[in-house]
């Protein structure tokens, strides 16, 4: 018997909607990059982006666990010196909750030309509304 392959012909998209609300960020994310990459579907191959479409709503609502909203931080930098800005995950939950996320989620995506192409594939909204209503998406429940 061959290994299956998936091809681009093989692969059909669909739309998912995951609502953030009252969910833990950690659990949220995998989910997410699991339909990103495809691992849900009997067609998954490595090497070839066959994930869904996700659209997160809700993310300002989502909850971290334990003291990570005072001790977790978000770090960037400006490339110049002394261009180092810190920033704890409340803060960041409060001005933008939508990068909070899509930082979780492509930290689980592969770190290549794939998980950029799959990372393009996410959607994510800070409340309850969202202009992708025409693509159908289809409630995805998180298990636990």
């Amino acid at each position: 018997m061959r290994t299956f392959m998936a091809k681009a012909q093989d692969i059909k998209r669909k739309w998912y909607i995951i609502d953030a609300a009252d969910k833990t960020l950690g659990r949220l994310a995998t989910e997410a990059a699991t339909i990103l990459r495809g691992k849900h579907k009997p067609i998954f191959t490595p090497h070839v982006n066959t994930g869904d479409h996700v659209i997160i709503i809700n993310a300002e609502k989502v909850r971290l666990t334990g003291n990570k909203l005072q001790q977790k931080e978000y770090i960037r930098h400006s490339r110049y010196p002394g261009g180092l800005k810190r920033m704890n995950y409340g803060t960041l939950l409060k001005t933008r909750p939508e990068l909070a996320v899509e930082k979780a989620i492509k930290g689980m995506l592969p770190h290549n030309r794939l998980g950029d192409d799959m990372f393009r594939k996410l959607k994510v909204y800070k409340g309850p509304q969202h202009p992708h209503q025409a693509q159908q998406p289809e409630v995805w429940e998180l298990k636990g």
